[in-house]
């Protein structure tokens, strides 16, 4: 009895391993599809970059590795110019948002006053509003100013929707840090503004760098509104000139200039992402433990 009993735990443990590396085995057969499905459209724009002429409609996986569309592109004044009105427009962006957002969310976050919920869910809803329907309005605004054609149209239009997304994450950054930093401060007579400077900025570094880098990203990709105030080629921005090379009679088959100057402007996005990886998992990641 005892042995049969001891034949059948074995056979139960047996099954269950095997039962266990069977569904192991289904999760990464599962993520390596996922991963092959999510990559392959980035790994085709490379190896697409990399040919010229009729090997553009070749089906072959294996890059030719012709770097004549970068030579190309890197020659041109107009598209690194667009490279340069990028950095610009969306470093200048990023800044004057997080600035913007940090004294909001300090306000938000921190201090009470008569409003402040509806405040916020008016940012909220500004920040679901599609950019056609402020269209017309932000054209008026940018006229009036003078700004058309000008890089500082699209700073100004692109504040729109940076500063509400940035506020918004920021304020539920702000709302975690524990009241008695601020009460101990207070207690030494600190104002609000030596508070947030000197206590509570220094411990955002993980929200900034997670919240600047999205933020910069959404200004570094904006094509209406770049389409939309700028006229001249020395002002475009890179997803306008992108967008351009298709209609260049300079380019015979465009699809692999249009693929090249793709991987060039993500560059600068894997080094941003690569310096503040750390800062940004933990600022993504702040908050969801207490304690």
């Amino acid at each position: 009895m005892a042995s049969t009993t001891a034949t059948a735990r074995r056979r139960s443990s047996t099954r269950y391993r095997w039962q266990r590396r069977a569904r192991s085995a289904g999760l990464v057969m599962l993520s390596l599809l996922v991963l092959a499905y999510t990559l392959f459209p980035y790994y085709w724009a490379i190896v697409s970059s990399f040919r010229s002429g009729s090997e553009l409609f070749s089906t072959s996986l294996v890059p030719s590795f012709d770097l004549a569309h970068y030579k190309a592109l890197l020659a041109d004044p107009v598209f690194t110019g667009s490279i340069i009105n990028s950095l610009i427009v969306a470093g200048s962006t990023t800044v004057i948002s997080l600035a913007l957002a940090v004294a909001a969310a300090y306000a938000l976050g921190r201090l009470n006053f008569s409003g402040r919920q509806a405040m916020l869910m008016a940012i909220l809803v500004v920040s679901i509003f599609p950019q056609i329907a402020v269209m017309s309005g932000m054209f008026e605004l940018v006229r009036w100013l003078g700004l058309y054609n000008r890089v500082g149209a699209l700073i100004l239009a692109y504040l729109i929707f940076t500063v509400p997304f940035t506020v918004w994450v920021l304020t539920s950054f702000m709302r975690e840090f524990p009241r008695e930093l601020e009460e101990a401060a207070i207690m030494d007579g600190c104002s609000h503004w030596r508070i947030l400077t000197r206590i509570l900025l220094p411990l955002m570094g993980p929200a900034l760098a997670s919240t600047g880098l999205l933020a910069f990203i959404l200004a570094w990709n904006e094509f209406l509104f770049a389409l939309t105030f700028i006229l001249s080629d020395e002002n475009r921005t890179v997803p306008v000139a992108i967008g351009l090379i298709s209609g260049n009679s300079r380019y015979e088959y465009p699809f692999g200039p249009v693929m090249a100057a793709s991987i060039i402007v993500t560059l600068p996005l894997l080094v941003l992402v690569l310096i503040f990886q750390r800062r940004i998992v933990s600022g993504l990641t702040a908050g969801a433990i207490k304690g």
